[in-house]
């Protein structure tokens, strides 16, 4: 069975991919995003995507590169 993956990409979004579709997305409201038929999508972290919540390239030109991420932290 596949697995939803969600990649940190440097100076960029954050990378889902869903293979199976299982993943659901909800606004602050409770609202569903219409996420039929997306295998992959990706979340703007800078706040500059003209349609956020998901990317839209933005940040290639608009945001400054942040800090290089820490060591990645073991959860659980």
């Amino acid at each position: 069975m596949s697995q939803v993956t969600i990649t940190v990409r440097p100076n960029g979004p954050l990378r889902i991919e869903d293979p199976t579709g299982v993943v659901e997305m909800v606004d602050a409201d409770g609202n569903k995003y219409d996420l039929t038929g997306k295998t992959a999508f990706s979340l703007c972290r800078c706040g500059a995507s003209a349609n956020r919540p998901f990317c839209d390239g933005s940040h290639k030109t608009a945001c400054p590169a942040p800090a290089p991420p820490s060591a990645p932290t073991q959860i659980g």
